[in-house]
């Protein structure tokens, strides 16, 4: 059953799932897309002929026509759906979704659902919390239109609690998954077809919006396809998008920070105090006080500095208002996740600064956006992430 109301309805879906003959899911499936470097892609490549990132960013080389992947990609996929690797759920199914990682010494899980989700506007029931870049969207538009599918789902947060979600979760949960692996980061991924879904469960969202955790140019994607078919096919598959849907009030997901680094010219004056090393700085750091850092080259050496930014979390928005966006000379800003490399980017003198922020903490960034604003452009990091694999849904 489907319900609809002011907010966009969320229902059960027809999967795509490796077959069972399939015995190493963790060879076959990969991160998101947009997590996975251009060095790291030939490793996908080499742990199966069927693994997913085939799919998902191409099997070309240098050389091959940047069209050609997108026609490749849908091509495989189809040719998986033929020989048996990907077999249908058999009939519609939610899908309880399980993540176990340890996250500051501790053992931690975030769980969840993956439904099908009503496509709607931004804002109309679906929130943003970062702006978007056109050049993924159009990458990730030619590959929708090739493949006919949400290869991955999108990753967003609901306000709970919502009893019936954590009802058929931990029903799931009571027998064996019928999709578990181990991922590169000692990720456990568990998943369990839920053929019967509480209805409530479903009533429930009619009352919810949905904050965009992860996956904001894959929604922006899904948005222009739907507008594509639409116009020529009218309804359809493509009227709606996969999420894995997480209760924020029974989870808390570990939101990871994204740092910066900047050509600029001149370097700027910071008004900060300097440090010893790139410890001491990750150690300062504070979303609450705004507490940012930086490094940088002078006199031949790399410097370290800390300061404090004016304006209201997250610190990431206040950087970018405060800081970044007030630069004189900046060529171009690149967005590193790990701070070491960040480090060696400005000490290899590939980078001229780099500046480190804390984790934005989930009611920061809810916070902005019932302001009615968006963060910048890659400001959270969302972690651990859905395996991309794990289910697939049809989409056209």
């Amino acid at each position: 059953m489907v319900y609809t109301g002011p907010v966009p309805r969320i229902a059960p879906f027809d999967g795509l799932l490796y077959s069972p003959a399939v015995d190493d899911l963790a060879s076959v499936t990969a991160p998101p897309y947009d997590v996975i470097l251009p060095h790291d892609l030939p490793r996908y490549h080499q742990a199966s002929s069927r693994n997913i990132a085939r799919v998902d960013l191409g099997e070309g080389g240098a050389g091959t026509d940047p069209d050609d992947k997108y026609t490749e990609a849908g091509e495989l996929l189809r040719r998986w759906q033929e020989d048996g690797t990907l077999v249908p759920t058999g009939g519609p199914a939610v899908y309880a979704y399980e993540m176990r990682f340890l996250y500051r010494a501790r053992e931690r899980s975030i769980r969840g659902v993956v439904v099908e989700v009503e496509l709607r506007e931004w804002g109309d029931g679906v929130i943003p919390h970062e702006r978007t870049m056109p050049g993924p969207v159009e990458d990730r538009l030619a590959h929708l239109r090739a493949t006919a599918a949400n290869i991955s789902p999108i990753y967003a947060v609901v306000t709970g609690p919502c009893p019936p979600q954590t009802e058929l979760i931990e029903r799931a949960a009571s027998r064996a998954p019928d999709r578990e692996l181990v991922d590169d980061e000692g990720v456990r991924h568990r998943l369990w077809v839920e053929r019967d879904p509480d209805p409530a469960l479903l009533e429930w969202y009619r009352d919810r919006s949905l904050l965009i955790a992860d996956g904001h140019h894959r929604y922006q994607t899904a948005l222009a396809h739907q507008r594509a078919q639409r116009g020529a096919n009218g309804p359809g598959p493509w009227d709606a998008v996969m999420m894995l849907v997480v209760d924020a009030a029974v989870e808390e997901p570990p939101v990871l920070p994204i740092h910066r680094v900047v050509d600029v010219d001149p370097l700027p004056t910071l008004g900060t105090e300097r440090v010893r090393d790139l410890g001491e700085i990750l150690a300062w750091l504070s979303d609450d006080d705004l507490r940012f850092g930086a490094a940088y080259r002078h006199d031949g050496g790399l410097h370290h500095v800390v300061g404090r930014l004016g304006g209201d979390p997250p610190t990431v928005a206040a950087l970018h208002e405060h800081l970044l966006e007030r630069l004189p000379g900046v060529r171009e800003v690149a967005f590193v996740h790990d701070p070491a490399l960040a480090e060696e980017m400005v000490h290899t003198g590939r980078r001229d600064l780099a500046l480190f922020l804390p984790p934005a903490r989930v009611e920061h960034v809810r916070a902005t956006v019932e302001a009615g604003r968006r963060l910048p452009e890659k400001s959270t990091y969302f972690w651990p992430k859905p395996r991309t694999g794990m289910v697939i849904r049809r989409a056209g």
